[in-house]
């Protein structure tokens, strides 16, 4: 699966252990930056990913920051995207049966690297319910987004 990753300063470390992870899974990753520990703005980052999933140049995308908070809003500003903020599997396992989440937020400076690649795992490897009432709900989702 191709796979875009980006992060803010804040989440440098964490970004580097998901993309070995990833690559040792057989994932194609595209890094969208940043790469030092030097303060940045997250936004430049978190939208060049939520651009490369929206365009389908990659079929998921992760973002990561200090909290998650930040790189998730950005994330859902772009057309087409639905990036769930998760902390913890329940809630990424739920954002891919139930919303079809395209990108993955996590924050570093709240949840441990084991727990981070326990939540990347079960995100991308859920599949989509596929229930009508699911995809109903996806589909108000893009019709708020035409509107």
């Amino acid at each position: 699966m191709k796979i875009g990753i980006a992060c803010d300063h804040g989440a440098v470390e964490f970004k580097e252990i998901i993309k070995a992870m990833l690559s040792e899974q057989g994932h194609e990753i595209n890094d969208y930056g940043t790469n030092s520990s030097e303060s940045c703005d997250y936004p430049d980052f978190a939208y060049q990913c939520a651009q490369s999933v929206a365009q389908g140049i990659n079929e998921r995308g992760i973002v990561l920051c200090g909290s998650g908070i930040g790189v998730s809003i950005t994330a859902n500003k772009v057309k087409g995207i639905r990036c769930a903020l998760c902390s913890e599997t329940t809630s990424a396992r739920l954002s891919r049966e139930h919303n079809d989440a395209n990108m993955l937020a996590m924050g570093q400076r709240l949840i441990g690297a084991e727990a981070m690649k326990d939540i990347v795992n079960v995100w991308l490897n859920t599949p989509f319910s596929q229930s009508k009432r699911h995809q109903r709900r996806i589909e108000k989702i893009a019709a708020i987004e035409e509107s």
